[in-house]
């Protein structure tokens, strides 16, 4: 963000307690452009909603998600409207157990009452009660299961030139072959250098691409009938079904749940 959050020594150097907690509450919009720093990051939501850029994917996390991005690797950040989250700092040598990619987590009331506990803590050495805390919070994140919170772009000129296109215009319900013979590539290379370089078909990258977009237009309070409109939903009902299939609720209760001011 635009001011530290911690005492920047316990970001940039690996001096100081092995790990270090800070927490924001903000209601404004803010945003950081690209950086780095010696130590892990797991950046959490407890409200609201930020999305952090990550050499080739965005990746959005909203509230009650968090995001862990390992040292020096390169991300930039924005966060929509009210937000309240937090960030652990991990020294890198105590990283080793922990993922070595970028991956977003749903965490657990443990996680997000350790970290609470953790915040209160002054910038000192960690004695023993507070480096067992510490050990649950590196734990719970080793263990987490990985949520499908990113979308990933493709290094392919023509399937870039197709994925910033729809990007631009998520309505757009041209199907494959249509893109094909737009971006001039063959119906089936186009299949497969989707899934080759995202992980994706065509159809999933494109809901995918939805979905994230849905979440910040929730998180910025724009109403759901607008919102499925901007994405190219023929009416609520399907946008809804879509959110509920992918987020296992409504996006009323999502608001709700995630104290988002209520777009509807």
């Amino acid at each position: 963000m635009s001011s530290h959050l911690i005492r920047p020594d316990l970001v940039t150097s690996q001096e100081g307690p092995y790990l270090a907690v800070a927490e924001l509450t903000q209601s404004e919009a803010r945003a950081t452009s690209s950086h780095c720093h010696a130590r892990g990051q797991l950046m959490g939501t407890l409200s609201g909603l930020i999305s952090v850029g990550l050499d080739k994917q965005q990746w959005v996390v909203p509230a009650n998600h968090a995001i862990w991005i390992p040292p020096h690797c390169v991300h930039s950040v924005r966060s929509y409207g009210p937000f309240s989250g937090w960030s652990v700092f991990i020294a890198e040598e105590r990283c080793a157990s922990l993922p070595r990619e970028p991956r977003a987590i749903k965490t657990t009331p443990l996680l997000r009452e350790a970290v609470r506990r953790a915040a209160t803590w002054p910038d000192i050495e960690l004695d023993e009660a507070q480096t067992r805390i510490a050990g649950v919070i590196v734990d719970e994140l080793a263990a987490a299961k990985e949520e499908s919170l990113g979308l990933p772009r493709p290094e392919d000129p023509r399937l870039v030139r197709i994925t910033d296109a729809l990007a631009s215009d998520l309505s757009d319900h041209r199907h494959l072959d249509q893109w094909a013979a737009w971006a001039g590539v063959a119906p089936r290379t186009l299949s497969r250098r989707f899934v080759a370089e995202t992980g994706l078909t065509f159809a999933q990258w494109r809901q995918q691409a939805r979905l994230l977009r849905a979440l910040e237009l929730v998180a910025d309070g724009i109403p759901v009938t607008t919102i499925a409109l901007e994405l190219g939903y023929d009416n609520v009902s399907a946008f809804i079904d879509m959110f509920r299939r992918v987020m296992g609720t409504t996006p009323g209760r999502y608001v709700t749940a995630g104290r988002i001011p209520d777009p509807t």
